[in-house]
């Protein structure tokens, strides 16, 4: 692994541990000694510390105001940017001129500048996407700084404990807090489906913060391992693998994340690319829908299971996109795409195992419910 990259906590998971894997071109603990299982339900109960330091963390500023550069960021997403107050941030998507998804994201209001982190897979795509679509703006990417998130029902009294006034954070905000690990911006959130934080803290102080929040007895490290079977259990989609450029927000199951005023007969509606197909399916429904599946048995159905709509004989009528067991629900859970009309909760369908069909059901999202704190 010397040709990948490394984050500023690699050492400290090394040193505890961790068996570290390739991933979006960096070296990362997939789990730690107490392994996935543990990991996840820790997490559940109470807090667990994640390494996201190689996802990207962008600020966009105008030589304007910042609300130039969120006018001109909503050339590029379908998300009211403009409208989002100060101190918060948004989920949102780009898009292409088919109506697909380039990334996922958050976008963060801090004043007189965006906050934006992006995923590590996507991360040069989208920088320089910003750097051609915002030709006004300066797109500067953060490389001085780690990324961490603590997740879970502790996480308000652990890192209350250390940075007094993030309790009174709501989920989303976003805030910048001095401290003995230096100037930490912190948001609210976090994509585990559990109350959190996401903490950007420099690089040169990352591993004494992570080491000050590991001391409590509440915390435990948690590789990508948790990370994936924790955000599965809360319906969140993985870029990639659930959402892509031939995926639109509609068919994934993220119309929640277009704002009235971006829609047909908001003040700002469409303008972004994609918006005529988008705009469509939010009126009329789009032909697939992402959905949550619950496998009969105890065999998980992973990505590239195909559907069928009967047992036996007919060609496939859907795929799933992600897999696993829910160390949580106790049972096999996946998510996948199927034609809008057997997208309704309770609908039965085969799943295509080693050749075998076995039965999986048409179930509601989130397989978990959310605990964050509004």
């Amino acid at each position: 692994m010397s040709d990948l990259e490394t984050t500023p906590l690699t050492a400290l998971h090394r040193a505890l541990g961790a068996k570290m894997v390739p991933f979006a071109g960096y070296e990362m603990p997939v789990q730690f000694p107490a392994g996935v299982l543990k990991e996840h339900l820790h997490t559940r109960a109470a807090a667990g510390l994640f390494d996201v330091s190689h996802m990207g963390q962008v600020i966009v500023r105008s030589g304007e105001s910042r609300e130039s550069a969120a006018a001109a960021m909503e050339a590029l997403l379908p998300v009211d940017v403009l409208d989002l107050p100060e101190g918060r941030q948004r989920y949102g998507v780009f898009t292409n001129e088919t109506g697909g998804i380039l990334d996922d994201l958050m976008l963060a209001n801090r004043g007189d500048h965006l906050f934006l982190v992006v995923n590590a897979a996507r991360r040069d795509h989208d920088i320089a996407y910003l750097r051609a679509g915002l030709p006004r703006c300066t797109v500067e990417e953060i490389t001085d700084r780690a990324l961490l998130a603590l997740q879970g029902p502790g996480a308000e009294a652990v890192l209350a404990g250390l940075v007094p006034g993030v309790a009174s954070m709501r989920f989303m905000d976003v805030g910048v807090f001095g401290s003995d690990h230096g100037e930490l911006w912190i948001s609210r959130s976090g994509y585990t489906g559990e109350d959190g934080y996401e903490i950007s803290v420099g690089a040169d102080k990352a591993e004494t913060l992570a080491r000050a929040l590991l001391s409590h007895e509440d915390v435990a490290p948690v590789g990508l391992g948790a990370r994936d079977s924790l955000r599965l259990e809360a319906g969140l989609c993985l870029y990639g693998h659930d959402i892509d450029t031939n995926t639109t927000p509609v068919e994934a199951g993220l119309a929640w994340a277009i704002q009235k005023v971006r829609r047909r007969g908001g003040i700002r509606e469409g303008g972004f690319p994609g918006a005529e197909r988008i705009l469509d399916e939010l009126e009329n429904g789009p032909a697939r829908r992402r959905v949550g599946l619950r496998p009969e048995g105890r065999a998980p159905m992973r990505e590239g299971t195909e559907l069928h709509a009967v047992e036996e004989g007919s060609d496939p009528v859907g795929k799933i996109t992600s897999g696993a067991f829910g160390p949580t629900l106790q049972a096999p859970m996946s998510m996948g795409y199927v034609p809008a009309d057997m997208a309704r909760e309770g609908t039965r369908l085969y799943g295509d195992l080693r050749g075998r069909r076995r039965p999986v059901t048409v179930t509601p999202l989130p397989f978990v419910p959310a605990g964050f704190k509004r």
